[in-house]
């Protein structure tokens, strides 16, 4: 069965709605771990991630993951990085325009993957400042894990 993707007003509401008024190291183990507590719940085989600033602050592989996980979301992490939207919005915003992210983009596949499972972590009046991702999953659900999550801690 197809995946069925979210809108793109959906994708662009949640990143409104899903920022931090400041983001530390304590936090990213906190979203982590709630990471980790979700994906351990679901029996979900995936990597998570955290970075800010490009500077790695938690990373877990959970049964099942594998070394591929660490390169798709080294990949999707950089469509955060230079788009500042999810990597699941940089693909629906591509498709929304009639092509590809790759035809739209020309980007190296081997460097960059518009798929889901990678979130901008924002800071409110600040913007940007790193990116929370997951893989292991179909794409979809990688972002609907991350996106619950972030939900959950946010208290949203």
């Amino acid at each position: 069965m197809p995946e069925s993707f979210p809108p793109l007003a959906e994708l662009a509401a949640d990143e409104d709605e899903l920022q931090f008024t400041s983001f530390t190291n304590d936090d990213a183990w906190e979203l982590g771990c709630a990471l980790v507590a979700a994906a351990r719940r679901d029996a979900a085989p995936v990597a998570v991630e955290i970075s800010r600033n490009h500077h790695r602050l938690f990373s877990a592989a959970l049964t099942g993951a594998t070394p591929d996980n660490a390169s798709w979301i080294e990949r999707k992490s950089r469509v955060v990085h230079r788009f500042g939207h999810s990597s699941l919005y940089v693909r629906q915003d591509s498709i929304a325009r009639g092509t590809t992210f790759e035809e739209e983009f020309g980007l190296d596949p081997s460097r960059y993957a518009a798929h889901g499972g990678a979130f901008p972590l924002l800071v409110r009046d600040v913007g940007p400042v790193g990116v929370v991702a997951v893989s292991g999953l179909p794409q979809v659900d990688d972002h609907r894990m991350l996106v619950g999550v972030l939900r959950q801690h946010l208290g949203r």
